[in-house]
């Protein structure tokens, strides 16, 4: 009797496992945090610049991370975005403003970004932002960044403050003018 239930309990698995295994398999969807992340391509790394102006100091430069690249963001408060003028290029090497020293920022390329406001209040001379010429920018930490390596401040001069981003490599970038902000996003890749 105990052969012939052990002997069932067998068929049964077996017809069970034979079963399971001739329905055909479907692809299970891929979370979404797995999911490839399509880059944008096509910013290149060309100079880019808009000749607008304020005389609104900035306040503040920080960084963040995302998947396809790193950003860059100068604080301008009470600027609107047609206000916020730039030059955003690749320089082989920084020079401050108005002294011509020379800067020095690590990484395999070096973005020079110029924004056309002070970073002190034209009316006092108070400073506005506390950087200090050719150090890193205070409150910037860009451990784990895939594409910047560096930042340094170099300065405003004649109601333009001039920034060194030291990245990876010679890579695309885009300029993004919104109000209060400036934004420079650099890809991770090409």
């Amino acid at each position: 009797m105990v052969r012939n239930r052990t002997l069932w309990v067998t068929a049964a698995l077996l017809a069970t496992t034979l079963g399971v295994a001739a329905v055909p398999a479907t692809a299970a969807p891929v979370p979404a945090a797995r999911a490839a992340t399509a880059c944008p391509t096509g910013w290149g790394s060309l100079g880019k610049t808009n000749s607008a102006g304020t005389a609104t100091p900035l306040t503040n430069v920080r960084t963040g991370r995302h998947d396809c690249y790193d950003r860059f963001v100068v604080d301008v408060p009470g600027a609107g975005a047609a206000e916020l003028g730039f030059s955003v290029a690749y320089v082989d090497r920084l020079y401050q403003d108005g002294s011509g020293r020379p800067i020095a920022v690590g990484g395999g390329a070096v973005l020079e970004v110029r924004v056309n406001a002070p970073s002190y209040n034209p009316e006092t001379g108070t400073p506005t932002y506390p950087g200090r010429v050719a150090q890193p920018l205070p409150g910037v930490n860009l451990t784990g960044y895939s594409t910047f390596r560096d930042t340094r401040y170099a300065g405003s001069f004649e109601g333009v403050t001039q920034f060194g981003l030291g990245v990876r490599a010679h890579l695309p970038f885009r300029v993004l003018r919104l109000a209060d902000h400036l934004v420079v996003d650099v890809a991770h890749t090409w």
